[in-house]
């Protein structure tokens, strides 16, 4: 196994990408801290699933966008399994799509601090602990291409989250590499919420892959990127979208 005797923490790992990161990692031998704030059912059996097959793991409700519920896991996490190797900050989301014209200051706020406050937080808590090992961010292809209509808070901040993993890679080496991922089209909640059928559909038809990305293909990524087999990379932003750039 490619995390054996590791530890990782999965932020927003209650459902979709986070969830299926934490049972890839668990799978591959880590102890998995899955925090939430709301899918409670879903981290709570991703916890016994885990647990059922021999590994170790804990779910901790928080919102990550105060230093009360970082310190809050960070710190059970250290408790309970000794220290940090992975960290994997997949919190986010788009909240609502609104042009700038019809944005208000909160909101553009709230877009900044689900996705890019959380992982300054957490990366900032986790550097006692993390001595060695590797941080992966969830980033998003509208990091690079501006994002759909009425997603210019949500691009700007997942752009600046990709730019802080570059930072941060040149800050932490060499003893902790930094990568982050940029999916596409991934078949999750967000796309269910936020992005109409025929779009999808559209995509299915023109995409090379012929599919929606799924969970866990963005999860077998996040493996690769935390473990030993991707020793030589860091500060690197990696699409996954099935080779569709697609917004």
């Amino acid at each position: 196994m490619k995390l054996t005797n590791k530890t990782a923490i999965v932020t927003g790992g209650g459902r979709d990408i986070g969830r299926a990161c934490a049972l890839k990692l668990a799978k591959e031998g880590a102890a998995v801290a899955i925090n939430y704030f709301s899918s409670s059912e879903g981290a709570d059996s991703a916890v016994a699933e885990i647990q059922a097959a021999g590994g170790k793991a804990f779910a901790l409700q928080g919102d990550l966008n105060t230093q009360a519920g970082v310190d809050a896991l960070v710190g059970k996490t250290v408790a309970e399994f000794g220290g940090i190797d992975v960290l994997v900050n997949n919190t986010g989301g788009l909240i609502a799509r609104k042009t700038i014209s019809e944005m208000s200051l909160e909101h553009w706020n709230a877009v900044m601090d689900l996705n890019l406050t959380s992982t300054f937080l957490m990366v900032k808590a986790c550097i006692p602990h993390l001595k060695h090992g590797a941080i992966v961010n969830l980033a998003s292809q509208a990091g690079r291409d501006g994002g759909g209509p009425g997603s210019v808070a949500y691009a700007t901040s997942k752009g600046a989250v990709m730019t802080m993993t570059r930072g941060l890679a040149k800050e932490l080496g060499p003893n902790v590499r930094v990568n982050a991922l940029c999916p596409g089209m991934i078949d999750t909640d967000f796309h269910n919420i936020h992005t109409a059928d025929a779009a999808r559909r559209g995509f299915e038809a023109s995409a090379p892959v012929k599919r929606q990305g799924v969970p866990e293909d963005v999860a077998n990524l996040v493996l690769f990127l935390a473990c030993d087999d991707s020793a030589f990379i860091t500060g690197a932003n990696v699409d996954i979208n099935g080779g569709m750039v697609f917004s």
